[in-house]
């Protein structure tokens, strides 16, 4: 038989995908080029990712360096690598955890999964075993493995797999009511419950910030209660919203950090996840601790862990986050003129991350088709919205001229209609 397709593309609607694929071969700073050469301002950073932006030859050349002395080398048993002891060290000292301690992933959702077990596992070995329930968000979105799909808010993740939940004991709260998130909690008993995961600002939903006080609000909640709280920062870690990470943005401090994405501006793939320190201290006290049985083959692989130092020292010494934080109003503004438009239904943005709800009878597909055309590379997240998250090497007239291509291809509909 012969073949339907040899490349299967993730979330994807693969008739859709084989008749309009779209091959990237190069980037340089906030741009990508195609295959048929058709250079694109590049708005969702890949997938929220690319922070640094596209074609720094200083990551290549860091890991060029690594891969010729020590490709990796696992971290199980007694093992290590000098790169992964070095970023652990790092990312403790940066994250918004006093004194936390660090475990690599290969990406976000194995950074979820990693969290939500620890979760489950530290209740059992500190003697509360009834504390399962994992709650998450109406709208969040937290990967695609066991875990996340599980957790998933948006109920398209978790449809088609003959059960509910694939990890039993997960249940979903309303987006921003803290009321109604008390409620709950209090319904299946905050004893059963062991942690609550929180995107702080929803991205894959939607790009939804957080209302004033909502997140230290559930904070506070969660610690009333004796609740983990587990904010996945795996976009809006390493300066997404104009601070290194939006927990400091919103003032609060969890138990759990999930990272990715930006650790290396997609230049390899890596993820982390921060513990505070009472989670890890079971596991790491006594003669008798016992073993988190939990891991990767490429958990801190050391070429990743060395691009990602590299790529952190970019941040800092180009001081991108500052810089995030002085485009954040001009992306408000771009998003706020495109919004004029009756075609959109809502706007919203923060930081560098905004999404541009369009109303449901405009072909979102189509649109998002025309504004290539014009030179400008967007695609559609959930409530037919286009996603906005551009390298923070993006400049102010590249951002407007990009949402003024979009604003424009609407008034086209507009005459169209």
């Amino acid at each position: 038989m012969k073949p339907i397709g040899t490349l299967w593309h993730p979330q994807t609607s693969m008739p859709s995908a084989v008749e309009r694929r779209l091959v990237i071969t190069s980037g340089e700073g906030a741009w990508v080029t195609t295959e048929d050469g058709q250079r694109l301002l590049d708005l969702p950073a890949g997938l929220w990712h690319a922070n640094v932006g596209h074609g720094r030859r200083r990551l290549a050349e860091v890991a060029a360096r690594q891969l010729s002395t020590l490709e990796t080398y696992h971290l199980f048993g007694a093992h290590a690598n000098r790169p992964a002891l070095e970023l652990a060290d790092r990312l403790s000292d940066m994250v918004p955890i006093q004194d936390a301690t660090i475990f690599f992933t290969s990406g976000g959702s194995d950074s979820i999964d990693t969290a939500c077990k620890l979760a489950r596992r530290y209740w059992q070995a500190v003697g509360e075993p009834d504390r399962k329930v994992i709650l998450s968000r109406d709208g969040g979105y937290h990967g695609l493995h066991g875990y996340g799909t599980s957790i998933a808010g948006l109920d398209f993740n978790r449809e088609g797999y003959g059960t509910e939940s694939l990890v039993p004991d997960t249940r979903r709260l309303p987006r921003d009511d803290l009321q109604r998130t008390a409620d709950l909690i209090d319904e299946i008993g905050p004893e059963n419950v062991a942690a609550v995961v929180v995107e702080p600002v929803i991205g894959t939903g939607g790009v939804f910030p957080p209302p004033p006080g909502y997140l230290r609000g559930l904070r506070e909640l969660t610690a009333r209660h004796g609740i983990l709280l587990v904010a996945d920062e795996v976009i809006t870690g390493f300066g997404r919203t104009g601070s290194w990470f939006a927990c400091e943005r919103w003032g609060i401090e969890p138990d759990i950090i999930t990272m990715a994405k930006g650790i290396t501006s997609g230049y390899l793939p890596l993820g982390a996840v921060a513990f505070a320190p009472r989670l890890a201290e079971p596991f790491f006290v006594g003669a008798d601790a016992p073993t988190f049985r939990h891991g990767l083959t490429y958990s801190g692989h050391a070429t990743a862990c060395a691009v990602a130092m590299a790529n952190l020292d970019i941040i800092e010494e180009e001081h991108l986050v500052e810089r995030v934080e002085q485009l954040e109003p001009v992306l408000a503004d771009a998003v706020a003129g495109v919004a004029t438009s009756p075609l959109v239904k809502d706007a919203r943005s923060v930081g560098l991350m905004a999404g541009i709800q369009l109303d449901p009878t405009v072909d979102g597909d189509a649109l998002v088709r025309a504004v290539r055309d014009d030179g400008v590379l967007t695609r559609l997240i959930t409530d037919n919205t286009l996603h906005v998250s551009p390298p923070f090497v993006v400049t102010e007239q590249e951002l407007r001229d990009a949402l003024g291509a979009v604003t424009n291809r609407l008034a086209e509909l507009e005459r169209s209609a």
